[in-house]
């Protein structure tokens, strides 16, 4: 087969969430472990640190993926989903996985997948667990899909377990409290393992703390640890002010990560890095500082308040739940003088939509549209929804449509913003 006939064999053989939604969910990890032991369980041959929260997990792992590489250390790191080619799910070094392993490797796992049939996470986590080990890396950045204790990527015991925050997604399978998802979420704890997690919360906060002192488990806030704030921000850039509270001292730091959010994500960083160096890794500060400047560069992270032109000045970013959305409105607000905002939006049916909808501003211009995908909310029922709380727009049935049609209405000041979903990212012709 060729990459691109192996490529549609998984997509049409194996059920994918991100696609189909709940059809594809697996509430176990039997199918995991199964591969794994055909595969004489690559996971366990090579270090890992393990990253699960709500938002955030996706930069946080980029961000300690480009100081480790940046510091020497051969890197793995396993994220989903994708937004152009299926493997920039799997990199070393920034490096996607090559076309010719992800041939052989499903060649190799044929049979086994015919017969126990998988999902497509659980296949493509082995596929990780798999090219790590055979490449002998390091350390491997491992990302949870959206939970946590049944997380297909489980299976691993890791150096270092993360949890960077807790709010509301995917309640219909981790539960429809904030407990409830800390609970699920907080699985990855593992026996004596160092555990970090990013933000404190009073709903949260005595769950995480509980299951570590049941783990024996070293547990740490990183909020608690470190203060932050932004000092210059530009298009590009945003320059912050770390205090780290437990010595006193204070740090500068320049990010080429631009969204207000990823001072909590530092944060996070921050805290795991020292628990890393007390595990031995040899982590220089100077290159810690150049890492987080070029994360994009190392990692290939995209979709984090992107932009995607200057004039006009159009912005993408893969936020799709109450929480991400809120902290686009806030930055918006706070850090950006516009005329007026035109919102491109798409959505996955299985949201809470609604309540996402009824953050944004009325009066916005409104651009209603769906990706490609069976699971997308179609533009025309997204519209309806969005008129229900007083939002008004055209809808249409592809992003790049929207986003041609929002350029002709801009006027001197205006500025568009696209967010909702990964899958309308994915699409977008600029990208």
């Amino acid at each position: 087969m060729t990459y691109q006939e192996t490529i549609d064999y998984l997509y049409s053989r194996l059920p994918m969430f991100t696609r189909i939604g709940g059809a594809a969910y697996k509430n176990n990890l039997d199918n995991t472990i199964a591969l794994c032991n055909f595969l004489d369980n690559p996971h366990d041959k090579f270090p890992s640190i393990h990253i699960a929260g709500t938002n955030g997990k996706g930069s946080t792992s980029h961000m300690l993926a480009s100081i480790l590489q940046e510091n020497g250390y051969k890197t793995g790191l396993y994220t989903s989903p994708h937004l152009k080619d299926f493997r920039e799910r799997i990199r070393i070094n920034g490096e996607k996985i090559s076309e010719s392993f992800v041939i052989e490797f499903t060649k190799r796992t044929k049979e086994i997948t015919e017969n126990i049939q998988p999902s497509f996470f659980e296949l493509t986590v082995a596929m990780a667990f798999d090219y790590f080990s055979q490449n002998k890396v390091d350390v491997a950045i491992i990302e949870t899909g959206m939970g946590g204790r049944l997380d297909s990527t489980n299976v691993i015991t890791p150096l270092l377990s993360i949890i960077t925050n807790i709010s509301y997604d995917h309640m219909a399978f981790l539960g429809n409290t904030l407990d409830a998802i800390a609970s699920e979420k907080g699985g990855i704890i593992k026996q004596n393992i160092p555990v970090v997690i990013g933000e404190s919360h009073p709903e949260t906060s005595n769950l995480f703390k509980e299951k570590a002192i049941e783990k024996k488990s070293p547990i740490v806030f990183a909020d608690l640890m470190f203060t932050a704030n932004t000092t210059k921000s530009d298009l590009f850039f945003q320059e912050c002010e770390v205090k780290d509270v437990t010595t006193g001292q204070t740090e500068n730091f320049k990010l080429d990560l631009t969204g207000n959010y990823q001072i909590s994500n530092l944060k996070t960083v921050l805290a795991a890095e020292k628990i890393l160096i007390d595990l031995g890794f040899k982590i220089d500060t100077s290159r810690e500082k150049v890492a987080l400047q070029q994360v994009k560069k190392n990692t290939g992270l995209r979709g984090r308040w992107d932009i995607l032109s200057e004039d006009p000045l159009i912005i993408a970013d893969v936020a799709h739940n109450k929480a991400g959305i809120q902290e686009i409105l806030n930055q918006l607000s706070k850090s950006y003088d516009f005329s007026k905002v035109h919102f491109i939006l798409g959505f996955v049916k299985d949201k809470d939509v609604s309540s996402v909808l009824e953050l944004f501003p009325k009066n916005a211009h409104y651009y209603f549209t769906n990706a490609a995908i069976e699971r997308a909310l179609p533009s025309t029922e997204l519209k309806k929804m969005a008129e229900d709380v007083g939002l008004s727009g055209a809808d249409y049935d592809n992003i790049n449509k929207a986003v041609e049609n929002a350029k002709s209405n801009l006027k001197d000041g205006d500025l568009v913003m696209i967010c909702g979903s990964f899958f309308i990212i994915a699409e977008l012709s600029a990208f």
